[in-house]
């Protein structure tokens, strides 16, 4: 389901407020909104900081309601009606992204297997695999203990979609469609964190019990996508998600392989997890791109939405039990190590830009529609600029790495370049 060091990207569009220059009265945005202020010159004095505060506080509020009204639109039934009328059409073009049980791969294909190569065969594997293993660096080591925690936390994400609105699968065995295939893709998922922890447990690298506490913590935390329930935005979010997953895997599965430390192991396990998500990919990009063409305009306000405030990552609550800035370590460190980074998710939105097909957007959009489409199209330069004045900022600051141990990998010390 997620990309485990997926990074919450800072917004070039967050709320500030700022001088309105082109008005004879004086104004404020606050919040998104154009507040108009009691002249100076007006009262002979000038407007107190409480009065401009108390201006923003109900600004915000108002802004709040509207969202929580547009909120609401999502969950009407004529919009759910959308998604119930497209049930033939994920029979159809949909369903059929799921492999047949029998053709699938299977976590025993991918290692080491008693049943198949005998015991002496099994140590004899074992043993190579440990030594080809011993050769992968901390840095990555650590990388992927995030993306199988992620992968294994497939119960709340299973839980998750069967919460959305007009697809969930209420009994557990529903026959339509949507249900159908929110259990195929969850079998599928299963095999990715069941085929990652056997390769660890196998390689002798890591601590496997805090690793297994770092899995339960993650799936007691939960996950909540904002907003709950909506079927436009939850498929936003997991097209995002099933692309950056696979990102970081393929990227995992090059830097661990033959061009790189030389676990061939390895490299399949991740490159194979990576394909299954690209497919898994397909079949959201292809849901969302029939949402955008039943409703265009509500469609691509869901993707700006999420894509303003960020896709919340399914990873950031993951804990060693010790710190409380791990998520942030665990993001710097896949950006320093290659396995996902700022510039891989800038191409993933390039990416679903051009699969959807944002920027032809016209007929049906509102106001609001367009400034979302625009705001869409526009993001990818947005976050270009963010990313190097970032690194300018860094340079300046001239802010060395530390040096933190990590629980999994037995407390040896892996250095980070925290923000």
């Amino acid at each position: 389901m997620a990309a485990t060091a997926t990074m919450a990207m800072p917004l070039a569009n967050r709320l500030r407020c700022k001088p309105n220059t082109n008005s004879s009265s004086p104004s404020r945005t606050l919040f998104g909104r154009r507040v108009t202020m009691i002249s100076s010159s007006r009262w002979g004095s000038a407007v107190s900081g409480s009065a401009i505060m108390s201006a923003a506080a109900d600004v915000a509020a108002a802004v709040r309601r509207e969202e929580d009204e547009e909120m609401r639109s999502y969950l009407s039934p004529e919009k759910l009606e959308v998604l119930t009328q497209m049930e033939p059409w994920v029979e159809e073009h949909v369903l059929p992204l799921l492999k047949p049980v029998e053709a699938a791969w299977q976590p025993s294909d991918l290692l080491p297997d008693p049943a198949v190569l005998g015991g002496e065969g099994f140590h004899a594997a074992c043993a190579e695999l440990r030594e080809r293993a011993a050769g992968v660096p901390d840095l990555l080591l650590v990388c992927l203990v995030a993306n199988m925690v992620t992968e294994e936390a497939l119960p709340t994400y299973q839980s998750s979609l069967n919460r959305v609105r007009a697809v969930g699968d209420l009994t557990g065995a529903d026959a339509t469609a949507w249900a159908r295939w929110i259990r195929g893709w969850s079998a599928e998922e299963n095999r990715h964190g069941d085929v990652l922890n056997r390769y660890m447990y196998l390689s002798g690298r890591f601590d496997m019990a805090e690793v297994e506490r770092a899995v339960h913590r993650l799936i007691r935390s939960g996950m909540a996508v904002d907003p709950p329930c909506s079927p436009y935005h939850a498929f936003v979010y997991t097209a995002f998600q099933e692309r950056a997953t696979a990102v970081a895997h393929g990227n995992t599965a090059r830097l661990v392989g033959a061009r790189g430390h030389g676990d061939a192991a390895l490299a399949r396990v991740c490159g194979t997890v990576a394909a299954d998500e690209k497919r898994h990919e397909a079949a959201y990009t292809r849901i969302v791109s029939r949402l955008l063409e039943a409703d265009p305009d509500a469609g691509v306000r869901a993707v700006a939405r999420m894509l303003r405030r960020g896709v919340a990552m399914p990873t950031s609550p993951i804990s060693d039990g010790r710190r409380d800035d791990l998520y942030a370590c665990v993001v710097s460190l896949a950006e320093q190590a290659g396995t996902y980074t700022v510039s891989d998710y800038c191409s993933i939105v390039e990416h679903l830009v051009r699969e959807w097909r944002v920027e032809e957007l016209a007929a049906g959009l509102s106001g609001e529609g367009r400034r979302a489409r625009d705001y869409v199209c526009e993001l990818p330069q947005k976050i270009r600029r963010m990313k190097e004045k970032a690194h300018e900022r860094a340079v300046k600051a001239q802010k060395k790495p530390i040096s933190i141990p990590i629980n999994w990998i037995f407390d040896r010390h892996v250095s980070v370049m925290l923000p």
